[in-house]
């Protein structure tokens, strides 16, 4: 499933077959778009088709080519059509300098009027930005200051966040612009471009931004994917542009789907969040998710909020038994390798683990064990050798080689639970096949310190990870 955030169903280029357009995105496997709009007579356009199409949803606005003709009657319009059903968002709405009509200041005072109507509405934005990125952001944040309110519920029941505030679409940023808009609380899009030859940052974005912050969308009927470059572009050709995207990401299309959709529910609350699981696909392996309990508490972690991860919910409310996962996982042989890993501590259901673990080794399976290092003090016991022939893999989360950082990163005592992730480390390289220590890649943690470590004094693979 994929959900187009950005398509001109509206435009007069999609008047001879609107409907067939709708229909073969359906039979492509997208099953919503948001349709922007341009103006006041296009937002009612778009609000019109959302209400007779199901799969359609209405974002009105003034786009900035059209800021001209958006006087105070144009933008109390635009208000209005925000309390009617299927409009998800404010948008496009946004400044456009690559030419200089309409006026800069004309541009920014229309931007600045609908990101107040956003405020006022507690809508979203779709935000068009060309040759004007510095201001678009600096306008962005004067409006974050002025509305504290605007989107400050949670975007869930269980997140800990605030609702994501908008969208910049056709991001025509580097990664470091894109990672500045996310901590101000925006997604980012990219169409067709990514998948032309001469994709520039498209290409830096969607390799360098974690999916969980990017959304789909085509913007036809323009900027058509490859093979389609040049022609006219519609939403049954977003899923070329999620394969490029996986490409780029080494995930699969299906992660990507599932991440940018729930990315979309987050945002225009299309969708579902989708029911809890204990077993789930990620690339070409299956990860068991035993357990939502753990020992620590991680500055990092989602445990306590959504708990999702690449549109996967996570947040189970029943841990399963053995027999359970054994038949959620069938042919263990199907995938590169089984992964016991969740939000939780996987070592706190040891004996579930083996079970599952013994049952996959006898099927030709491989196994792997992600695990924070608390095992021993867990089980009140040296556990790894119970691991032996039953796990190929371990991946150790070290996070810093300072024990004071190390409690604090994880909210537990130090003193206590760093050596004995040592020692569980230390056991694992002496007795287990292949042993990996990571890191989480923050700016206050010192990685080469820790890859030296890791490397030097632990005998272990090194690996840092992304904060998203």
């Amino acid at each position: 499933m994929f959900i187009d955030t950005h398509a001109h169903l509206t435009s007069r280029e999609f008047d001879a077959d609107r409907d067939e357009v709708i229909a073969r995105a359906s039979d492509t496997g997208v099953t919503s778009i948001v349709n922007p709009a341009t103006g006041l007579e296009d937002s009612r356009r778009a609000v019109e088709l959302a209400h007779r199409q199901e799969g359609v949803y209405a974002c009105v606005g003034v786009h900035p080519h059209e800021a001209a003709g958006a006087g105070d009657d144009v933008l109390r319009g635009v208000e209005e059509l925000c309390t009617e059903a299927k409009v998800v968002a404010l948008g496009e709405i946004g400044l456009d300098f690559h030419s200089e009509s309409p006026p800069r200041d004309v541009q920014e005072r229309v931007f600045r009027a609908q990101l107040g109507i956003a405020a006022r509405t507690n809508l979203p934005v779709v935000i068009h930005t060309r040759d004007a990125m510095e201001e678009t952001v600096r306008i962005v944040r004067e409006a974050l200051e002025s509305f504290p309110a605007w989107r400050s519920q949670a975007a869930t029941p269980f997140s800990r966040f605030p609702a994501p505030k908008g969208v910049f679409h056709c991001f025509p940023g580097d990664p470091a612009q894109a990672w500045d808009l996310i901590n101000l609380g925006f997604a980012v899009s990219l169409p067709g471009i990514v998948t032309f030859k001469n994709a520039g940052n498209a290409a830096g974005v969607a390799r360098e931004v974690s999916s969980e912050h990017l959304l789909l969308e085509t913007d036809s009927p323009y900027l058509a994917p490859v093979p389609h470059r040049g022609t006219r572009n519609e939403p049954s050709r977003l899923p070329l542009i999620a394969a490029k995207i996986a490409e780029l990401q080494h995930l699969s299309v299906d992660d990507i789907a599932r991440a940018t959709s729930y990315g979309a529910y987050t945002m225009f609350g299309i969708g579902s969040p989708g029911v809890p699981v204990f077993v789930y696909a990620l690339k070409n392996s299956l990860y068991i998710n035993l357990t939502i309990r753990c020992n620590a508490d991680c500055v990092f972690c989602d445990r306590k909020g959504e708990a999702v991860i690449k549109g996967h919910n996570l947040r189970i409310e029943r841990e399963p038994d053995a027999r359970e996962v054994i038949d959620a996982i069938g042919d263990p042989v199907r995938y590169e390798e089984i992964v016991f890993c969740g939000y939780g501590e996987p070592t706190i259901r040891l004996d579930v683990l083996k079970e599952v673990a013994a049952w996959v080794k006898s099927r030709g399976g491989k196994t792997r064990l992600n695990t924070d290092g608390h095992g021993n003090v867990i089980n009140k016991r040296n556990i790894v050798p119970e691991l032996v022939g039953l796990i190929d893999a371990v991946s150790i989360s070290l996070n810093s080689t300072d024990p004071v950082q190390y409690g604090e990163l994880m909210r537990v005592d130090g003193k206590k639970f760093f050596p004995a992730m040592v020692e569980f480390a230390r056991e694992a390289v002496r007795l287990l096949p292949r042993v990996v220590l990571t890191i989480v890649d923050m700016n206050d943690v010192d990685s080469e310190k820790a890859r030296r470590f890791v490397e030097g004094e632990i005998g272990a693979t090194f690996f840092s990870r992304p904060f998203f």
